[in-house]
């Protein structure tokens, strides 16, 4: 497995490929060493890909959503769960676009959902997150020491937390504060003074949205940077938000180095 440091390449990496069908994998292989990888497992199912993990872990899971003994989801569980896999990126390839259905992917961090059948253009991107995510390379700020920034993260989802929180380590924030939910997060910015808020926008209680308004009126740090990393895809919603003070918005799942390019133009302006 390719440790997160620099130089790892496209080249480098190595996936485990997950789909119970013969005729797809076969065509999904193909369309991976195309694109350069040469180290690639292929599992059927749930249960053969743990074993294969659990013997040779790889640095990208490429699974198909459904197999006979569970489902991609039950499966990513299990891996954020484990120790020695848990920050293991993992990539959805389905034929399924109800977005209900994607939402939970979405949430868990993974680094790309493709369609079925998808585009070499898409799967290189994918591959390419992939790397940077694996890849340790710092920001390097004019205005500010990068490893000083204090960040606040907010997310309902402990998964999305995780992949967010390694993305900005990866990045060199390393002061990580991470909050629940909005309630909480406003809690935090009662006691604490932060130089930058990533917040979620659909959460419990306090959404993204009340968040930014509570910062931007009632707080004592309305001038706070907010980056907002969403699911959402309500255009109303979106709006609504940029009205209330958010200054960036990031889909999920996210490319990291627009993530880069969005955090130098919030943190390296005068």
């Amino acid at each position: 497995m390719v440790s997160s440091v620099e130089g790892v390449s496209l080249s480098d990496l190595s996936i485990l490929l997950i789909e119970p069908s013969d005729t797809q994998r076969k065509i999904i292989v193909k369309q991976l060493k195309e694109q350069g990888i040469i180290d690639l497992a292929e599992a059927k199912s749930k249960t053969q890909a743990l074993e294969i993990m659990n013997t040779h872990p790889r640095d990208l899971i490429a699974s198909s959503m459904y197999f006979e003994d569970g489902s991609a989801i039950d499966l990513l569980n299990e891996i954020r769960n484990h120790d020695a896999l848990s920050d293991t990126p993992f990539m959805l390839v389905s034929s399924e676009i109800k977005r209900e259905s994607l939402e939970a992917y979405k949430q868990a961090g993974v680094v790309a959902i493709l369609p079925k059948p998808f585009e070499s253009s898409h799967l290189k991107a994918a591959l390419k997150n992939t790397v940077d995510i694996l890849n340790v390379e710092e920001m390097d700020l004019e205005l500010f020491d990068v490893n000083d920034i204090r960040v606040l993260l907010v997310d309902d989802s402990n998964l999305a937390r995780k992949h967010i929180k390694k993305v900005l380590n990866n990045l060199g924030l390393i002061k990580v504060t991470e909050a629940a939910d909005g309630q909480e997060a406003i809690n935090i910015l009662n006691d604490q003074m932060f130089d930058l808020v990533v917040t979620d926008y659909n959460m419990p209680e306090v959404d993204g949205r009340e968040l930014a308004q509570f910062i931007r009126t009632s707080s004592g740090q309305s001038h706070l940077p907010i980056l907002m990393v969403t699911s959402e895809s309500n255009d109303t919603h979106l709006a609504n938000i940029k009205q209330d003070g958010v200054d960036a918005l990031c889909d999920k799942p996210f490319e990291t180095q627009y993530v880069k390019k969005l955090l130098f133009q919030l943190l390296d302006h005068d």
